[in-house]
């Protein structure tokens, strides 16, 4: 059975929410869809409330501020919202000690309107560093002092209205080692439980995540991240989750795969979390292909449905007109629930058939 608690706080979030509407680091603006946007009744928040699951997508404040379709459609399908870049370290403190927020204050404000919960991502990664840090040449003791000091300011500042952290992203590399990058070089493998102490010390209420890509089949990757994260619980660091990407193509990773991994970490008294769900695909996408990932988006639902660690499923955006995937894979896209005009796909009526389906 999933928690009584959390069942409560989604379906709360969801009655605010009905009554107030009556990875990638590509920032582009573009021209925002000409269509309003399309949704469909119930949306996916209602339909997955009832199981205690929180529906999720990230959410570029660029986007909200220019189009009100786009900010529609959220409030009308999901439950839980994660700013796609606003959070990341180099947007929050272009220098040091000074931040700006502004983009983040909007998601955050957009989602309380809404009754909508908040993830942050993310406050520890190896990309989108200020050049300031970057090229500082700091030793141990005042790059330990950034990090504390990033981390008390940011989540200091959404105490109470965050409900989940990613606080360190991207850990671990493809062979099991630790990812070589600025805080392990300088601080030592430390720096992961430094984090989570001082994300709990800002907010001792929110849920603190371990995020990362490419753990949700077996293998070294997944196998090191799950001794890692039993590590850290035995020395006592205050980590509550682990989050899994879950960036797909049709039928990889499947659902079978993806279950057997949020059930090792679900028995290690962790949450679980799907957190960036995509499905890319070559484009154009014909038809068969849609259905192919259809499929997995089902697939990848029903194993978090499951598994009664997992509480969250969001995917990395919700439309086609706002995906990393064109820049980064070129040839692929098309790999979100809506379309780009947000007209849903046969990936979002399969989701939805799912939470109907479960009982």
């Amino acid at each position: 059975m999933r928690s009584p608690a959390v069942a409560v706080l989604v379906a709360a979030g969801l009655v605010a929410a009905m009554a107030t509407v009556g990875c990638g680091d590509d920032t582009a603006a573009r021209t925002a869809p000409s269509t309003p946007a399309a949704t469909e009744a119930p949306g996916l928040q209602a339909l997955a409330a009832p199981h205690g699951v929180r529906m999720g997508t990230a959410v570029r404040a660029n986007v909200l501020a220019a189009d009100p379709g786009y900010g529609r459609t959220i409030a009308a399908q999901y439950g839980i919202v994660t700013p796609e870049n606003d959070l990341k370290f180099a947007p929050t403190e272009p220098q040091r000690g000074r931040f700006d927020f502004a983009a983040a204050d909007a998601v955050v404000a957009f989602a309380e309107r809404h009754g909508l919960a908040v993830r942050g991502h993310t406050l520890v990664w190896h990309r989108q560093l200020p050049a300031w840090l970057t090229e500082g040449r700091f030793d141990a003791r005042e790059t330990r002092a950034v990090l504390r000091a990033h981390i008390a300011a940011v989540v200091g500042r959404y105490r109470g209205r965050i409900a989940q952290w990613d606080v360190v992203n991207e850990a671990v590399d493809e062979d099991g080692r630790l990812r070589d990058n600025l805080w392990l070089r300088v601080l030592g493998p430390g720096y992961i439980g430094d984090a989570f102490q001082a994300a709990r010390a800002a907010d001792p209420e929110a849920r603190l995540f371990l995020n990362e890509f490419a753990i949700e089949a077996p293998g070294p990757k997944a196998d090191a991240t799950v001794a890692l994260v039993a590590r850290l619980r035995a020395e006592g660091v205050p980590i509550d989750g682990v989050g899994f990407q879950a960036h797909a193509t049709p039928g990889a990773p499947s659902g079978e795969a993806l279950a057997g991994q949020l059930r090792r970490v679900g028995r290690l008294g962790l949450e679980t979390a799907v957190t960036e769900a995509d499905v890319r695909l070559d484009v154009p996408a014909t038809p068969a292909a849609l259905a192919r990932q259809a499929n997995t988006y089902r697939q990848l639902l029903e194993a978090c449905l499951r598994e009664p660690s997992c509480h969250t499923f969001a995917t990395w955006g919700f439309t086609d007109a706002w995906s990393w995937i064109a820049k980064t894979f070129p040839g692929q896209g098309a790999a979100l629930p809506f379309d780009e005009r947000y007209r849903p796909k046969p990936a979002q009526r399969a989701m939805a058939a799912a939470l109907r389906a479960r009982r």
